[in-house]
């Protein structure tokens, strides 16, 4: 505290308090500015990822996803085709593609590692829509 409190009559007293913490000695360190409280957001557990490969056409999930955390697509392997990534608040009996200002995102037609979304409704399950023309692709959705 760097400016005095006036005490006010009638009491003529104020009962003062104090946050402290074990210095690292045993002895008492007053909570500050220089010297907070030594607390730490714990970001939710990461869900299973999403993982795989596939030679044809395959819708896949669902990936359920964690609050507030970002989502990687990984895409790989020597493939031709699409895949577009899919949002569903029905537990996948309707699927709705991602989409930023109307415009189409989470959609590839090559090789990726992206973030592409960060969820905050619960129960909300991703899926992956997988049109393969030829070739191989393995295809990962995680946090």
């Amino acid at each position: 505290m760097s400016d005095p409190i006036p005490l006010q009559t009638p009491a003529g007293f104020a009962t003062a308090f104090a946050l402290g913490l074990d210095d690292g000695s045993g002895n008492l360190a007053l909570v500050s500015d220089a010297r907070p409280l030594p607390v730490k957001a714990t970001p939710p557990a990461a869900p299973v990822a999403l993982e795989g490969e596939t030679t044809s056409d395959i819708l896949a999930g669902p990936f359920v996803p964690s609050a507030l955390s970002t989502i990687f697509c990984t895409l790989s392997g020597d493939w031709t085709g699409s895949v577009t990534v899919k949002r569903s608040t029905d537990a996948g009996s309707t699927l709705h593609p991602l989409t930023l200002a109307g415009g189409m995102w989470g959609s590839f037609t090559a090789n990726a590692c992206e973030p592409v979304w960060e969820e905050s409704d619960a129960g909300v399950t991703l899926w992956l829509d997988c049109k393969i023309a030829s070739g191989t692709l393995a295809y990962r959705l995680s946090q």
